[in-house]
């Protein structure tokens, strides 16, 4: 091979360095590339005019109608985060499972799960189950270990759980993966798949996770009831009409405005796009009933809506650089070669890829592997006959169980943050552990049983 031929792969592993210099994401995709395309072209080994496609590439960005979902549900996990929906949430259920043992553990997951479902967003969602119910547990004697596990796993299912940011993201990429691969091959009349499509697919492999995570809790109260102690009978409400007119004030709204934004895309009634308008308004509303709606709640809301959606759309600038220069290398090519040319076949490259972007999850966020490694081994793995729908539920589990897994899982620096000095780092690792080992058992059952993830949409859609 010559020098120019590893041009692609030293861009790529550049990349990766300027990060962990701490530079921001934008820039160092951008600006590396660049550079790269100026030494190249000094090489004669590269062509400028593959960034004359830029422009295009930034309008396309910017009309793509898919794309406004994510402002869209920012907004809403956002509101119900300052509205203290989640509060009200965790302290209804702590007291509705608290009878039982492991019963606020039982709790946490399913609190992270509706608030997976209805913010999306990994890092808030863990954040905000750390401050309100770790203090909780550990007053009630609860396992430092059972606790942060419990904690930092509910806190990752935003990644797999529709509306998940994520899978809004996966969806769009994947869409233009799905129709390139396609032309590749000699289709002019490509197929194409939706965001809409992920969301059903991911649903039935969400919920396992979430039905693993309560067995696995079940399975601590019944062998090891010492670290998963119920409340003392002495502490408990009584369960009158006063106590289950609460429940259901608190539980109503959030469940009324999860079903209406899924369930409108479920039904046909709304894109994904529509159904993100229903939750920002929806999640709005809500704020408003309760009495938590101000001014000032609502001008933090979108400064912080607006910095998070400049973040993702600077990113997505960058990244199409980084693709322009990488495909203007042959990058793309050198890609293709590699993962048809392994002995496995496609089960091989399938492999591969996903071991790839578990080791890239401790370095990168999910924005960055969806904008940078998805385009490219994307149309090369759809062109090998893998489903978009499965391949996209199979990335985002992988990346949830790669922001879980220690040293360097996101979901462990997001509640060392807000842990106490007291509960160990060594005693968040241990307690993650048979939750990696959930997520792993859900990956592999994808790999054997493909339709878990693809055979809702085909009866949906």
């Amino acid at each position: 091979m010559e020098v120019s031929e590893y041009l692609p792969l030293l861009l790529f592993f550049t990349v990766g360095i300027v990060l962990l210099m701490g530079y921001p994401v934008a820039l160092s995709l951008g600006g590396t590339a660049l550079i790269f395309a100026l030494v190249g072209e000094w090489m004669g080994v590269f062509d400028h005019a593959f960034l004359d496609a830029l422009p295009n590439r930034i309008y396309g960005v910017m009309t793509n109608e898919t794309l406004i979902a994510v402002p869209l549900f920012v907004f809403m996990g956002v509101m119900l985060e300052r509205s203290r929906v989640a509060e009200a949430l965790l302290d209804t259920m702590a007291v509705l499972f608290g009878s039982l043992r492991g019963g606020l553990g039982i709790s946490v997951t399913l609190v992270g799960m509706l608030l997976a479902a209805s913010t999306g967003i990994v890092g808030a969602t863990v954040v905000t189950m750390g401050l309100l119910s770790l203090p909780t547990m550990l007053k009630r004697r609860y396992s430092p270990s059972v606790a942060a596990g419990a904690i930092c796993a509910s806190g990752t299912l935003g990644q797999i759980i529709p509306p998940s940011i994520v899978l809004v993201l996966l969806g769009d990429v994947l869409s233009a993966s799905y129709q390139q691969a396609q032309l590749d091959m000699g289709v002019w009349s490509p197929e194409t798949v939706s965001v809409g499509d992920l969301f059903v697919g991911a649903l039935i492999p969400g919920l396992l996770l979430v039905l693993g995570y309560v067995v696995y809790l079940i399975g601590i109260a019944v062998f090891y009831p010492q670290a998963v102690p119920a409340i003392p009978e002495s502490e408990r409400p009584r369960r009158d009409g006063t106590f289950w007119l609460q429940v259901i004030r608190v539980l109503l709204p959030p469940l009324v405005l999860i079903v209406a934004v899924l369930g409108s895309i479920l039904w046909g009634i709304a894109t994904p796009t529509e159904a993100a308008s229903v939750g920002a308004v929806g999640a709005l509303g809500l704020a408003a009933i309760q009495g938590r709606l101000s001014w000032e709640t609502l001008r933090s809301v979108v400064r912080q809506t607006t910095l998070v959606t400049s973040m993702v759309f600077f990113i997505f600038v960058g990244a199409a650089i980084f693709s322009l220069v990488f495909r203007g290398f042959e990058g793309d090519a050198l890609v293709t070669d590699l993962l048809t040319g392994l002995p496995g076949g496609v089960g091989a490259a399938m492999a591969l890829v996903m071991l790839v972007m578990f080791l890239l999850g401790f370095m990168l966020d999910f924005i960055e592997i969806t904008f940078v490694v998805v385009p490219i081994v994307g149309p090369v793995l759809l062109a090998l006959g893998v489903d978009p729908v499965w391949l996209g539920v199979m990335i985002a589990i992988n990346l949830q169980t790669s922001f879980l897994t220690p040293p360097f899982g996101f979901s462990l620096f997001y509640f060392r943050g807000v842990a106490p000095a007291e509960v160990t780092t060594g005693q968040i690792y241990r307690g993650v552990i048979p939750f990696i080992g959930i997520q792993l058992l859900m990956l592999g059952a994808l790999a054997l049983f493909p339709s878990l993830a693809t055979w809702l949409p085909g009866v949906v859609y």
